[in-house]
């Protein structure tokens, strides 16, 4: 499965149910590894803008 960010299932802008989709696992494991991974220095909030502008919108 392509790395798409769905119409279904999005809260913000659909890049963790789309990487859930993409890896075969819950929306909500990979929005909690997100928000635990907020707790550690890192990038992960400019990852995510990034997710946001280069993954696609699934089409109708």
């Amino acid at each position: 499965m392509d790395l798409i960010r769905p119409r279904r299932g999005r809260i913000i802008a659909g890049v963790c149910a789309g990487l859930a989709l993409r890896f075969s696992t819950s929306a909500t494991l990979v929005r909690a590894i997100f928000l635990v991974s907020l707790l550690l220095p890192g990038p992960q909030v400019l990852i995510y803008i990034a997710l946001w502008v280069v993954m696609p919108k699934q089409r109708s």
